[in-house]
């Protein structure tokens, strides 16, 4: 039955995908009022993460977010379609990079690339940056894999088709590191915006009004490895158009303080949802781990969480 369901959708995905954008858009407009008006797909989520994220605006603006939010959420899972058979030329004309000539110093000079993204604007179509830096560097980017196998290779297929790849963050130091030892740099993009295990929590941050727990592991990485630490920069200019500015962080990230790389990140990331808070993905409960219900239930001993003994 998951092979069944595998091949079905494969084919349904397949054949949407060969739809003009326009057209996936009319799709799009329709998913809309069946998720909005028809499901409410997590609207009360939605609305509470409006509202806590910006008390300072008035209730109408947090309605006109909502609604414009669930337009492009539309437009990202179509366009997450599209991506299947989109064409280089046409994927390339729609989402412009910039500034990539600072990832190419850093490749020329034997230094690999840390680049930090949110789950902002159209984070699919990032792994389309092999066309356009130095293809001496291997792009890639962190997943999650998915626990159905074939369900996770159809994935793998989609994000990879441009020539990056996609590393299980389990696997994420073990696989730089292979890299390295073949002598090759590497642009690993990080979308380090997701809410932590309880285990992984390390570090809090002030992130829209919010006392968040976040990821950590990145500066980590880029400290061992002494990454250049890149955060990318993601405006959507119009309905299908992107562009993406590569703004430095640092190139010595062992020299900065602890949890400080994480920190600037996401003040980097909440400048740009403010800018355009309707693309953010607000479906997600980025705060249902508080920091509260952490003290309760766990403690730090030697730099690792354990959970505390109950009598």
């Amino acid at each position: 039955m998951k092979k069944l369901l595998y091949y079905i959708v494969y084919s349904l995905w397949y054949l949407l995908s060969l739809l003009p954008l326009r057209m996936l858009y009319w799709l799009s407009d329709i998913i809309f009022v069946i998720v909005f008006y028809v499901i409410h797909y997590r609207r009360r989520l939605v609305w509470v993460n409006l509202v806590t994220s910006f008390p300072e605006r008035e209730p109408e603006e947090h309605k006109i977010i909502e609604r414009n939010f669930y337009r492009w959420f539309c437009d990202y899972l179509v366009e997450s379609i599209k991506l299947m058979t989109m064409k280089p030329e046409e994927i390339k004309r729609r989402l412009v990079f910039k500034n990539t000539e600072a990832i190419d110093q850093c490749i020329n000079e034997g230094q690999s690339c840390a680049i930090y993204l949110g789950h902002f604007c159209n984070w699919e179509w990032v792994t389309s940056l092999p066309f356009w830096i130095n293809p001496e560097a291997q792009c890639g980017q962190l997943y999650h894999p998915l626990e159905n196998q074939d369900f996770d290779r159809l994935f793998l297929h989609v994000r990879q088709r441009f020539g990056a790849v996609c590393i299980s963050m389990n696997e994420s130091l073990r696989k730089i590191l292979e890299y390295k030892k073949q002598g090759k740099p590497v642009v690993i993009g990080y979308i380090a915006d997701q809410a932590p295990f309880w285990w992984n929590i390390h570090h809090w941050c002030q992130f829209l009004h919010h006392d968040t727990a976040v990821l950590s592991g990145t500066e980590r990485i880029a400290a061992k490895l002494n990454h250049a630490v890149f955060y990318l920069d993601v405006k959507r200019i119009k309905r299908g158009y992107f562009e993406a500015e590569f703004k430095l962080i640092t190139r010595e990230p062992a020299k900065l303080k602890e949890f400080e790389l994480t920190d600037l990140y996401f003040k980097n990331l909440e400048e740009s949802i403010r800018r355009q808070p309707e693309c953010y993905l607000w479906t997600h409960d980025r705060w249902k781990r508080t920091r509260q219900r952490f003290e309760q239930r766990f403690e730090v001993i030697d730099g690792k969480v354990h959970e505390k003994k109950t009598n």
